[in-house]
């Protein structure tokens, strides 16, 4: 006997597993829909290194040339502040301290640094989802101290 219900099922059954799926895959934005776009440099505005880098890496530099402001009053936790680079940020990690604005004097070291590059993703999705600085720091904080001191000051 052959089952005729059997394409209306599969196709109910792949339904279920997709939306499954997508609803797995939420990034934490506000249900009510609601981003808040972010601001990148451009890419030409990069160093060569910077630009050959993963994207993640590029993104983080990208990121904290547009908005030095917001890294600069987020801790990095991977001991940069005690090897004696002067970093008092993360975004230390991407730009020197005395870097102006809109004049980029580039730092190298999260070129090297997943738990930098972390940290800056990390403050970009979470101002993407309209997230205000405290939650932020108290996110990065929670998540991050367990790899060494903060270096913010």
């Amino acid at each position: 006997m052959v089952h005729h219900d059997w394409p209306r099922w599969l196709a109910a059954l792949s339904l279920a597993v997709v939306a499954m799926a997508l609803g797995g895959c939420s990034d934490g934005a506000p249900e009510n829909g609601a981003r808040t776009t972010i601001q990148l440099a451009s890419i030409s505005q990069l160093p060569p290194e910077v630009q050959r880098a993963p994207v993640a890496v590029s993104e983080a530099y990208r990121f904290a040339v547009a908005n030095p402001a917001i890294l600069r009053q987020v801790p990095c936790y991977c001991g940069c502040g005690a090897t004696g680079t002067g970093h008092t940020s993360n975004a230390a990690c991407y730009l020197a301290a005395d870097s102006p604005e809109g004049a980029p004097v580039f730092d190298g070291h999260a070129l090297g640094c997943s738990i930098c590059v972390d940290i800056a993703q990390d403050v970009m999705r979470l101002v993407r989802q309209g997230k205000q600085l405290p939650e932020i720091r108290a996110y990065v904080d929670s998540t991050y101290a367990r790899y060494g001191p903060s270096n913010l000051r």
